[in-house]
């Protein structure tokens, strides 16, 4: 009797292995397409911190799951497509009075936790494809991967480039932390607490 391998990550189960290719692609496409609409909206769940530029959202717990559930590469697909909404002018970025829109967004404070989504999503989608979407601790364990991979590149951009880009001083690692890292940090860590779950839980369901 021939084994069938299981699927590496979950868009991989969606539809039946009889379909042809071109059906395969399409299913694969609309999964890219919701993840980056669903990003888009994590966006507009967004509120302004006085203290500081950068703009508390749902992003970070969405591109994970989008990593997690899409794998890296199409996880990571669904990122670029999102950040090439935003540079074509869609209203698609957290709303905000001080921060530009389209492609001036990236250059700005925020630029870099923008432009670390693509590579959080293909760390996280990559330990997905490896089996850690399967269990609960597995699972927290790469979207808080993920998460690092948002931070590092957020702050460093925050304290080293952001202001430079501007023509300004650099504010110093210091405090970049205190405005892009200290504020933020135990909100999305409490997230990805709570959506660790969801794909394991989606996982046990397709079974």
């Amino acid at each position: 009797m021939s084994r069938t391998l299981s699927p590496a990550v979950l868009v991989h189960a969606l539809g039946d292995r009889r379909e042809s290719r071109q059906a395969t692609l399409a299913i694969r496409a609309a999964a890219v397409v919701f993840m980056t609409l669903l990003t888009a909206v994590a966006a507009q769940v967004s509120f302004s911190i006085p203290f500081t530029a950068i703009p508390f959202t749902m992003q970070p717990m969405v591109v994970l799951i989008a990593g997690m559930a899409l794998g890296p590469r199409l996880g990571m697909a669904s990122q670029l497509l999102y950040l090439g909404a935003g540079m074509a002018g869609l209203p698609v970025f957290a709303v905000s009075a001080t921060l530009p829109m389209g492609a001036a967004r990236l250059l700005g404070p925020s630029g870099g936790y923008l432009l670390s989504y693509p590579f959080a999503a293909f760390v996280t989608g990559w330990l997905a494809s490896q089996g850690f979407d399967r269990r609960y601790w597995t699972s927290l364990l790469a979207m808080a991967a993920g998460l690092v991979v948002i931070y590092a590149c957020g702050v460093t951009w925050l304290g080293l480039l952001s202001s430079a880009i501007a023509g300004q001083s650099a504010i110093g690692l210091q405090a970049a932390l205190a405005a892009g890292f200290y504020p933020f940090v135990v909100a999305d860590a409490l997230k990805i607490v709570l959506a660790a779950g969801l794909l394991p839980g989606l996982w046990k369901l397709f079974r």
